[in-house]
């Protein structure tokens, strides 16, 4: 059987760099239930790294961990050269105004308008602007998603497609350096998924965003992933390109690939 593998990368650009997230040997269980146990992952400034695995595997357990959501059994968590585990409160609230998150469900408010929906995390992190600054700052986000003529519309007025872009222009409205997709194209049909995966790659380039991607969407993976990392039994089971690991031969792995293009 095989066991924790690392594929070699080319980590030219990287070697001289610290990583924006680093986890060592993460632990995580629920009573008797292990979740993580003995995880490993380090994601480097502009990197996209999708963490693939069954459901159930841990992979929202994880993306928890990372941001102080779960506090971890044992390990080390670092996120932009913060300790995550030493951080009370005030300073965890910081540190997430520097990480977005993009929900499944999108999380927008029903009962806001999208420019009020795009305004809350502003206020909610105290950050002060002027009404003319808050107001460029909305249009310029909802610009960069190509929906600024949505900006007094209720989020029931647009299409699902739509409310995913609406999610991202406020999770990108406070200017974030790591992004946290999770499954991100989930629920969208399949040309509508294509566009949020290449506006996913788009606006990691224009706002120099690192990510973190759970998903199941195989053509998502294939678009957006630098690097791929597959969480089995607790553990970063193996690592490498999407390239890589669809022409790896480990049963474990091949299951993956197999089951979607069998889908195809």
């Amino acid at each position: 059987m095989l066991q924790e593998q690392t594929i070699q990368q080319d980590v030219s650009t990287k070697e001289n760099h610290d990583p924006v997230i680093s986890v060592r040997h993460l632990y995580k269980s629920f009573g008797s239930n292990e979740v993580l146990k003995d995880f490993n992952l380090e994601v480097y400034k502009g990197e996209n790294v999708v963490v693939l695995g069954k459901s159930g595997s841990g992979k929202s357990v994880l993306i928890k961990c990372i941001i102080g959501l779960l506090e971890q059994d044992a390990g080390e968590i670092t996120v932009l050269n913060d300790d995550v585990i030493s951080l009370n409160s005030k300073e965890l609230d910081v540190l997430r105004a520097k990480v977005g998150f993009l929900f499944q469900s999108n999380a927008l408010y029903d009962s806001m308008t999208v420019r009020e929906n795009l305004e809350f995390p502003l206020r909610r992190h105290w950050i002060k602007l002027t009404a003319a600054e808050t107001n460029d700052k909305v249009m310029d986000v909802l610009t960069n998603v190509g929906l600024a003529h949505t900006v007094d519309m209720m989020p029931s007025e647009l299409s699902g497609g739509m409310r995913k872009r609406i999610a991202l222009a406020r999770t990108l409205i406070l200017d974030p350096e790591i992004m946290l997709y999770d499954e991100p194209t989930t629920g969208l049909d399949p040309i509508t998924a294509k566009e949020i995966s290449e506006l996913m790659l788009e606006m990691g380039e224009k706002y120099n965003t690192s990510a973190i991607i759970i998903s199941h969407d195989m053509n998502c993976i294939r678009m957006t992933a630098d690097r791929i990392v597959m969480l089995i039994d607790g553990k970063c089971y193996v690592q490498g390109t999407y390239r890589e690991l669809e022409q790896n031969n480990d049963p474990q792995v091949k299951h993956f690939f197999e089951q979607w293009q069998s889908k195809q």
